[in-house]
């Protein structure tokens, strides 16, 4: 019997009452199965059963493949909008250094017209000075510089007592036209103000604290034109407004005969109190000197010497409120004579000589 017979019978007997339907069930099954002669007679070893097939694994469905995505074209960067050319502005032509600048007219706030010219105001200069002799001005006798300034502040004439520009302080050219502008400006058709009477307010915790920083000067109009003409009616300074101001002596306010204010003095290349005494001969031979009243004891714009210091606090203090320092005795004696040498108002000018 074949082994795969016996295998059949062995579950026939193990069936017993089984159906019809199992019996055909288990001969289907023994279909597949390789019938095999079994050699050597009873002592024979059965053959082993084949391996049994292991069901096929059911394969996993793939995943669905997502349809690719429509791709966006890519978009386009918009240029980045043009900037407009700012308008070009026309350049602006600089006045050249060296070109003469224009005299103003009479007709502006009175004007440059009804002051002295450069050969007036030069000739009263030197009148006025004594080189190297200290005892006649104080001080120390050197040259100097004048600047005449009209209402307006515009300068009208720069004249120098020396030969050249250097034979007077080269940086007091700018210090007499500071002088000019500030009598000028702090003066008024009925009061004067002198440049020396400035100095007190002007110290600090007094009234004017701060006023020496108003109206800074111009350095680009200061430094204009040929050096060589400084002095001359070519210097660069005329017909033009620089400001400044300065608080000590040497500046005087110019009043007519009829004493309409005309403009400002303004004098310098020496010590304060002597820069004014200078400018007070040169306003009276200018006959400018018609002063309507002042903060002087004698109703005049002359400098004051009552500045002292306080024995007890070591603190200065000026009795008037518009004193100046005593720059020397002699140039304090000077000063102080002046309303009777040079008495101002508006009769012909005197000879006070030097």
């Amino acid at each position: 019997m074949s082994f795969g017979h016996w295998k059949i019978a062995e579950r026939v007997q193990f069936l017993g009452r089984s159906s019809k339907r199992d019996l055909r069930r288990l001969l289907a099954a023994a279909v597949p199965v390789v019938s095999i002669t079994v050699p050597g007679g009873a002592g024979a070893q059965p053959p082993q059963p084949p391996p049994q097939q292991q069901p096929p694994q059911q394969q996993q469905p793939r995943p669905q493949q997502q349809p690719p995505q429509e791709q966006q074209p890519p978009q386009q960067q918009q240029p980045p909008p043009q900037q407009q050319p700012p308008p070009q502005q026309p350049p602006q032509q600089q006045p050249s250094r060296n070109a003469q600048q224009p005299q103003p007219s009479a007709g502006e706030t009175g004007g440059c017209g009804a002051l002295p010219g450069h050969d007036e105001l030069a000739s009263a200069l030197r009148d006025a000075i004594a080189p190297g002799d200290p005892s006649v001005n104080g001080g120390l006798g050197n040259h100097a510089w004048a600047v005449t300034v009209d209402r307006s502040g515009t300068i009208c004439a720069i004249a120098r007592s020396g030969p050249d520009p250097g034979a007077q302080w080269p940086g007091s050219r700018a210090i007499a036209a500071g002088k000019a502008f500030t009598a000028n400006a702090y003066s008024l058709p009925g009061f004067a103000m002198s440049t020396a009477n400035l100095y007190w307010p002007a110290q600090p915790g007094n009234s004017l604290f701060g006023m020496a920083a108003a109206n800074p000067m111009n350095p680009l109009a200061l430094h204009s034109g040929d050096a060589s003409a400084w002095g001359t009616p070519g210097d660069g300074l005329v017909g033009r407004r620089i400001g400044g101001t300065i608080v000590f002596g040497g500046g005087l306010a110019l009043y007519s005969a009829e004493g309409a204010l005309l403009g400002g003095l303004g004098i310098s290349g020496d010590e304060s109190c002597t820069d004014h005494i200078v400018a007070w001969k040169v306003r009276h031979r200018l006959n400018l000197d018609n002063v309507p009243k002042g903060v002087a004891p004698d109703g005049s714009d002359n400098v004051v010497h009552d500045v002292t210091t306080d024995p007890a606090s070591g603190q200065d203090r000026s009795p008037s409120g518009y004193g100046h320092p005593t720059c020397s005795a002699a140039a304090r004696r000077i000063a102080q004579q002046l309303p009777q040498e040079a008495p101002t108002g508006p009769e012909a000018p005197a000879n006070t000589g030097r």
